[in-house]
């Protein structure tokens, strides 16, 4: 297990915290706060995040916007990514460069998406750290509603490079 640091501990604290991330939605991610997403888990294995059903999330066939779960999916990788560059001189800078998503069933409840793949994060940023390069890691995250219906998986695949 990863050993993480006291600047890694206070990001983790932060946005574990609701009335926190709630500040940092509006102050970074407005669309967010609107559609009432949430940060349910966050440590170095796991991350899990939730999006609700709603008026203000659903498409005109009754279930959860793509671009809804889409977002929400996103945050479940983009966490742990947030989580493993905290806190490094020179800092980490990290981009999307490659996305997949598939969607098996109408979202007709709040989705919860469980990215278990967080130690990737991890390990991505100490080879870039080791190397120079720029290093790529590909984190899946399912969506499901309480009932355990999957509902939508996705891939996101982040690069990672320290800054000169």
């Amino acid at each position: 297990m990863i050993q993480l640091t006291k600047k890694q501990e206070k990001l983790q604290r932060q946005v574990t915290s609701k009335w926190q991330f709630g500040l940092f939605l509006l102050t970074k991610l407005p669309m967010g706060l609107i559609a009432g997403m949430r940060l349910r888990e966050l440590d170095t294995t796991r991350c899990v995040t939730s999006v609700p059903f709603k008026y203000l999330t659903k498409n005109p066939f009754k279930s959860t916007y793509f671009a809804v779960q889409s977002m929400a999916a996103e945050l479940s990788t983009a966490s742990p990514c947030l989580l493993a560059v905290a806190g490094h001189k020179p800092s980490i800078a990290f981009i999307i460069v490659d996305l997949k998503a598939r969607f098996m069933k109408k979202a007709v409840d709040r989705v919860y998406f469980t990215c278990d793949d967080c130690q990737k994060a991890f390990d991505a940023v100490e080879q870039a750290i080791a190397t120079g390069e720029a290093q790529s890691a590909t984190f899946k995250t399912v969506g499901k509603m309480a009932d355990g219906t999957v509902v939508s998986e996705f891939e996101f695949t982040w690069s990672f490079k320290q800054r000169s």
